[in-house]
């Protein structure tokens, strides 16, 4: 079984401590993708897996062996990196060949197994063109033909896509996400895009201050953040967050926002809970465009109108805090540079500790 598994990874640099206790175990052929702001320890986690880095504490194993004092060479993982790595002065095949010829297989078996890759990633065309001839996403697709080329238990991806344009990185997710389906090789992906994460991941880890936040597939963290750092990090854009107040209303609990009150979710934590401060969580997608009058609405100030062709994001200020809401430009057609004020659906608002950032329980969703 060729999975990956973290008990208590720990790396320090001295006296300073980076990754704290991290605990992870990847399926074998599960696509994993660690996420977060820069500086959050995800990428120092990789390193340690591909052994470029010293575990200061914990075990790491891979295809059920602890591999801490093993070698990189030795542990049978490729990893493919944000700068490509690639050698200059070595045309597009002997860049693929290369970890072959160090372990010194066979002409034979060399030269198959670059058509084999260079086939898979459309690279017959260029095999004898250097790097400084290739566009930037056929030269990342030269640094995951030298990966795949080895035919290793683990891939392991850094941050690969960043030097790319969008219309690129948008092609390469695809690519890379369609070389998975079609090699069921394990792999553990590092991004601080959210989409990248979203888009790629079996599983997300969201991580923050060298410490996990979350696990879960993408919808789970999209529907059910732990926390509201999650919830501000997932999404695009991500969830919008406002302060409030709990106070009670003729049907249930409602909050203070905008100078209205909004109907809030129906939730054990938020039972007899006037007064008390929470965060409320509200994603763009799930507000409504609301007339004055309407029962619930929250008032708004438009700042400015964001037309992406099919929908619109309207950034707009509530009680002094930005906010953005997600309209379908068409069906709203007239409406956009007017808005004045939205509403939400009671059960789609996610509910917060204002101290903590922790979800309230009992509002788990579905879909």
């Amino acid at each position: 079984m060729s999975g990956v598994r973290l008990d208590g990874i720990v790396k320090a640099y001295g006296a300073v401590q980076v990754v704290h206790g991290v605990n992870l175990e990847v399926a074998e052929k599960e696509f994993v993708v660690l996420v977060g702001p820069s500086g959050c320890g995800k990428s120092t986690t990789l390193r340690m897996i591909a052994g470029l880095e010293e575990i200061s504490a914990g075990t790491l194993t891979i295809d059920d062996k602890v591999v801490n004092r093993v070698a990189p060479k030795d542990r049978d993982v490729a990893m493919v990196f944000q700068n490509y790595a690639l050698y200059p002065h070595l045309n597009v095949a002997d860049n693929i060949a290369f970890g072959l010829r160090i372990r010194k297989e066979s002409k034979a078996h060399i030269a198959s197994s670059v058509q084999d890759v260079a086939a898979i990633l459309d690279l017959e065309p260029y095999l004898q063109r250097r790097p400084a001839d290739l566009s930037g996403g056929q030269r990342q697709r030269v640094a995951m033909g030298r990966a795949i080329v080895r035919r290793p238990k683990v891939f392991l991806f850094d941050e690969p896509l960043s030097n790319l344009d969008a219309k690129l990185r948008t092609q390469m997710r695809a690519e890379i996400r369609r070389l998975h389906n079609r090699l069921g090789v394990t792999s553990i992906y590092v991004t601080h895009d959210q989409i990248e994460a979203m888009t790629l991941a079996d599983r997300i880890v969201v991580m923050r201050d060298g410490r996990i936040e979350q696990i879960g597939t993408p919808m789970e963290l999209f529907l059910n953040p732990a926390n509201a750092f999650v919830a501000g990090f997932l999404g695009a854009p991500p969830m919008n967050q406002i302060k409030a107040t709990v106070a009670r209303g003729t049907d249930g609990p409602v909050a203070e926002i905008g100078g209205g009150l909004l109907p809030l979710p129906r939730i054990p934590g938020l039972q007899n809970a006037e007064g008390r401060e929470i965060i409320v969580g509200i994603r763009p997608e799930y507000t409504s465009i609301a007339e004055e009058g309407t029962p619930g609405r929250v008032a708004c100030q438009l700042d400015l109108v964001e037309t992406l062709g099919s929908e619109a994001l309207l950034h707009v200020t509530v009680d002094g805090a930005p906010f953005v809401i997600r309209a379908d430009t068409l069906a709203q057609q007239g409406r956009l540079h007017s808005v004045s004020g939205f509403t939400v659906p009671p059960e789609l608002i996610r509910i917060f500790d204002a101290d903590t950032g922790a979800a309230l329980a009992g509002q788990e969703r579905t879909k």
